[in-house]
């Protein structure tokens, strides 16, 4: 998981993370993740901004991208432990090509705007997790649902949101606890969500995310990293037991082969094959949830 990475894991990571710096330098961080994205087939033209959201813990700094023209689906997207930066962006824009307007938080807006941390910086780098780690702690149950609701209210605002339509979210690592009670605090707006290598979505503590299952009405997905579930086998088990006593469809599986963080383009582990795997399972999920 992010906050507890194997001593393996960390020097596999760290060693690449090294390599990864010198790519980025060499092609600049935009260009370096773009060329590691590949190119979708029928993109649409977007228009992308900076916006600022007033919460009622202050205003948060995010990214909102969306089609060109019309009005589309929502999604609401919850960046991993490294925040708000140029892969998580990256990945927005990629989503809105594909016909979705999107906003991208800052999860940390309370500490500090993005970023939070240098472009290519490596989690694995202790000065780098040490800057990370106490703003992850930062966030609550509470915190979770209060900003959820906030940039739900927002993004229903805008002209380019297709309000007839459910809202869809997306988070990675960290974002999947965010995803989880997005879903399942907002039911009435929240048609589809999905976590990519999750953390802390199962677990033994009064606020864990899975005890709200009951209350969601929606579509999900939970793609796990190989190396967080021989971590806790039985997370999934007890998800897919939750989404079922629920009568809540979930597609949960884990993807043989893939290590925590495969599907962010900046991660020395990013795995595109599978990454691609991923998103096509996202798009999926949207299309037979947001109507």
């Amino acid at each position: 998981m992010c906050d507890n990475h194997t001593a393996e894991e960390d020097a596999y990571m760290l060693k690449m993370s090294k390599l990864s710096r010198r790519q980025f330098a060499k092609l600049g961080v935009t260009a370096a993740i773009a060329a590691l994205l590949p190119p979708l087939a029928n993109a649409q033209d977007v228009m992308e901004m900076e916006v600022t959201i007033s919460t009622p813990d202050g205003m948060a700094d995010c990214y909102f991208v969306h089609p060109s023209s019309g009005k589309h689906p929502a999604v609401l997207m919850w960046p991993d432990i490294l925040g708000l930066r140029p892969a998580s962006r990256a990945m927005g824009k990629r989503l809105a090509q594909s016909g979705y307007s999107v906003l991208v938080v800052n999860p940390f807006y309370r500490i500090q705007h993005a970023p939070v941390i240098p472009d290519s910086a490596s989690f694995a780098d202790p000065e780098i997790s040490g800057i990370v780690r106490p703003m992850m702690a930062s966030l609550t149950e509470a915190s979770d649902i209060t900003d959820a609701g906030a940039f739900l209210a927002w993004i229903d605002q805008q002209a380019a949101v297709d309000t007839s339509r459910k809202i869809g979210t997306v988070g990675h690592c960290m974002g999947g606890p965010q995803v989880m009670r997005t879903v399942s605090h907002f039911p009435e707006r929240v048609g589809a969500g999905a976590t990519f290598h999750g953390v802390n979505l199962a677990t033994a503590n009064a606020d864990s995310p899975h005890l709200n299952i009951p209350n969601m009405d929606a579509r999900m997905l939970i793609a796990i990293a190989e190396n967080d579930d021989a971590r806790d086998l039985e997370v999934k088990t007890t998800l897919r037991n939750a989404f079922a006593a629920a009568n809540i469809p979930a597609e949960i599986e884990v993807y043989a082969g893939s290590m925590h963080g495969w599907t962010m383009p900046d991660f020395p582990v990013y795995d595109q094959a599978l990454a691609e795997r991923a998103w096509a399972r996202l798009l999926d999920t949207y299309a037979k949830a947001l109507v």
